[in-house]
């Protein structure tokens, strides 16, 4: 039976590949636990991070209401330190990345017409090393969490400074959720070269994908590097080594160089599943094709490169040469390059089409706005002596969150919205997701844009309290009443998503009117995907397959 249709396969006969046995699904709330079909691991990759993402959310609501007036004794400055350094934890390794990997565990097969990912258990063990990383890291809530900031540079978190388990905890959630990565990434890039669709050329593979594989890319190229580090300060902490101690011989900038060499490319790691998530949203909204495929991926390509090129930009403050400074500074702003191409496309992709105003379209938008205004004020600090003024105020907090929050987490919401449907069979309410976006669109920029002002004012970020004089009061406030704000907004996103299992309307298998071949297939999947397997002949074989419906329906 056509996984579209209902019909006979035989008015399609182009577009069979080759027919696919159809197991037996497991049964009962035990098979979560063994299972290796992709869709259920990557529901619980995206469980699992959701529940992060919300903890790391307590986290910076606790941090906001300490500062939201002068001289609050709300919080110990101790327990200050633990909350922003699990709170970035948290939100860096445990939830944005891990739920990029979960979107695209249970998506990217289906768009390229494959059954499962290459590597099933490989896959199964990959959100396993997850999940062991994040008990790992939260049963020091009950001892002494971390305190030397996400980070961690020595000689904050050396055994003198930071002497608790915790600092080790955090060391092996470095390494379990690093190997969980590298593990998913040559997964996908294994699933990519090995199982795509008949008629699947690599200039037809959906931008999500391409974003895919150069995420894969540059996890494989930069933990083993993170990897080195964090072992290195286990080593120094815990068995007399001194890779990273002045004092015997050793130097903390090479854990900022070790760091960051990883770190920034990390923030691409983030963004660039958002940026293949709204490539595929704004074209089935506006009802277009997307505009510049080729120049969007190639560009894709060309981030992924820069990005491993940049990293001393972290370090403006250290005592280096004017020119390397220069150097870093004209290869940051490169980056500008290739993501502006990607946002033109975008726009052009919008424009003149004919925009259907449903909720995944609404947090495309917003993620094009934030995430270029989070864009402009990264011009600034890529420039080395505007940055010795900002370095370690609030103006770079403002910035982080605009491009990660505002990138990733607008991107990721987007396809959350989006791919729903396909995932649990039922469409979200509407209307709670319209006003859920504006709750979150206008409480993140009430919190974070206001920050800029406060980083222009001199506010040092991790701070954790400040006098009546400074005349800090009235910013911090205001983006205090904006946490709550994106706060409710993000709890009624969290609702309508559990509400809509079992009271949403039916979706049926193409509720979007998509282009991509997982809405060939019924809502949800079933175990093996497809009935049959399509051969694609197009960018859009959802298009193709459509048109060869109609035309089959009419006899022609």
């Amino acid at each position: 039976m056509s996984a579209t249709t209902g019909t006979s396969n035989a008015g399609l006969p182009e577009l069979v590949a080759h027919k696919v046995a159809s197991p037996a699904p497991k049964q009962g709330w035990i098979s979560w636990f063994l299972t290796t079909d992709h869709k259920r691991i990557g529901i619980l990759y995206m469980v699992t991070t959701f529940g992060f993402f919300l903890l790391g959310g307590v986290e910076a609501m606790m941090i906001r209401l300490q500062l939201g007036v002068a001289n609050n004794s709300l919080i110990t400055p101790e327990h200050y330190n633990q909350l922003f350094t699990m709170h970035g934890t948290t939100m860096l390794f445990l939830f944005v990345a891990p739920m990029m990997a979960g979107i695209a565990n249970y998506v990217l097969p289906l768009q390229i017409g494959a059954r499962d990912m290459a590597f099933p258990r490989l896959n199964a063990l990959s959100y396993w090393l997850l999940l062991a990383g994040g008990i790992v890291f939260y049963v020091t809530l009950f001892f002494t969490p971390p305190e030397a900031g996400w980070t961690s540079y020595p000689p904050l978190s050396s055994a003198v400074y930071s002497p608790s388990g915790g600092q080790d905890a955090w060391i092996y959630l470095i390494h379990l959720t690093g190997v969980s990565s590298l593990l998913g990434a040559i997964n996908i890039v294994a699933t990519l070269i090995t199982m795509r669709a008949p008629g699947m050329s690599w200039s037809r593979i959906p931008l999500f994908c391409w974003t895919m594989l150069t995420y894969s890319i540059l996890l494989i190229v930069a933990l083993p590097v993170a990897a080195g580090a964090v072992t290195m300060l286990l080593f120094d902490r815990n068995y007399g080594t001194a890779f990273f101690d002045p004092t015997a011989g050793g130097s903390p900038l090479l854990w900022q160089h070790l760091f960051w060499f990883f770190g920034h490319p990390e923030v691409y790691i983030i963004v660039l599943p958002a940026f293949g998530m709204i490539s595929e949203i704004l074209p089935v909204f506006a009802r277009k094709p997307i505009f510049g495929y080729r120049a969007i991926a190639t560009s894709t390509l060309v981030i992924a490169l820069i990005s491993m090129l940049v990293w001393a930009h972290h370090m403006y403050t250290v005592p280096a040469p004017t020119v390397v400074f220069s150097l870093f500074t004209i290869t940051t702003l490169l980056v500008a390059i290739p993501t502006g191409v990607k946002m033109f496309n975008w726009l052009a992709t919008i424009w003149k089409g004919s925009i259907v105003t449903a909720s995944p379209f609404y947090y495309a938008a917003g993620f094009l706005s934030v995430f270029a205004f989070g864009g402009i004020t990264g011009i600034f600090l890529a420039i080395f002596p505007i940055d010795w003024q900002l370095q370690d105020s609030y103006f770079v907090v403002a910035h982080f969150h605009y491009t990660l929050m505002g990138g990733a987490v607008f991107g990721m919401l987007a396809g959350l919205h989006y791919w729903y449907p396909k995932m649990s069979g039922r469409m979200l309410n509407e209307k709670t997701s319209k006003v859920a976006f504006w709750l979150i669109f206008v409480g993140f920029n009430v919190t974070f844009l206001i920050q800029h002002s406060l980083g222009l004012e001199g506010m040092p970020r991790r701070i954790y309290e400040y006098g009546v004089g400074t005349g800090w009061q009235t910013e911090n406030m205001i983006s205090t009443v904006g946490s709550f704000i994106l706060a409710i907004g993000i709890l009624l996103v969290t609702v309508n998503f559990i509400r809509s299992l079992t009271r949403g309307a039916l979706a049926g298998p193409d509720p979007w009117k998509g282009n991509t071949l997982e809405w060939f297939t019924p809502s949800p999947p079933p175990v093996h995907n497809f009935d049959v397997i399509p051969t694609v002949r197009s960018v859009e074989p959802m298009k193709d397959i459509r048109a060869e419906i109609e035309r089959a329906s009419a006899g022609v």
